[in-house]
């Protein structure tokens, strides 16, 4: 059996930066070392999501990076309903963009459906503004 990814919008941020600092100032909520994003629904495919999966984020209808899923913990609100928190590496991969119409919820991607992580030298390399990485994704050149 393989492994499938999530594909999820990063709902209020802008950028990959606005991830990274969302992310660190909540980590004191989290286990150490650890990033969690708490959603609605259980994944059906959760052993494929365990097998080596990852969270593709997108940033302003741009696949922009992921991060490793490590887990799946079922948490409650206080308001009763039973929810899903992926737990991930605190790790945030860039990766190559990739436009995405906008969906609710997240999304099953395969591996062979996502984009590719950027090599190490490009990882530290600026993003360019969200219109730009849209535009150039669309045209195949990011």
């Amino acid at each position: 059996m393989g492994f499938v990814n999530i594909l999820k919008l990063c709902v209020g941020a802008e950028s990959i930066a606005d991830l990274a600092t969302w992310q660190e100032e909540n980590a004191a909520r989290w286990p150490e070392g650890r990033a969690v994003h708490v959603t609605r629904m259980w994944p059906k495919r959760e052993a494929e999501v365990l097998a080596g999966g990852s969270l593709y984020w997108v940033i302003k209808g741009v696949i922009l990076c992921r991060q490793r899923i490590l887990g799946l913990e079922r948490v409650e609100a206080g308001d009763g309903i039973s929810r899903c928190a992926i737990v991930m590496d605190r790790e945030i991969i860039r990766t190559e963009s990739a436009p995405r119409r906008p969906f609710q919820g997240w999304r099953y991607i395969g591996p062979d459906e996502v984009p590719r992580d950027l090599t190490p030298g490009r990882a530290g390399d600026d993003s360019l503004p969200p219109e730009l990485e849209r535009a150039l994704a669309e045209i195949g050149l990011r």
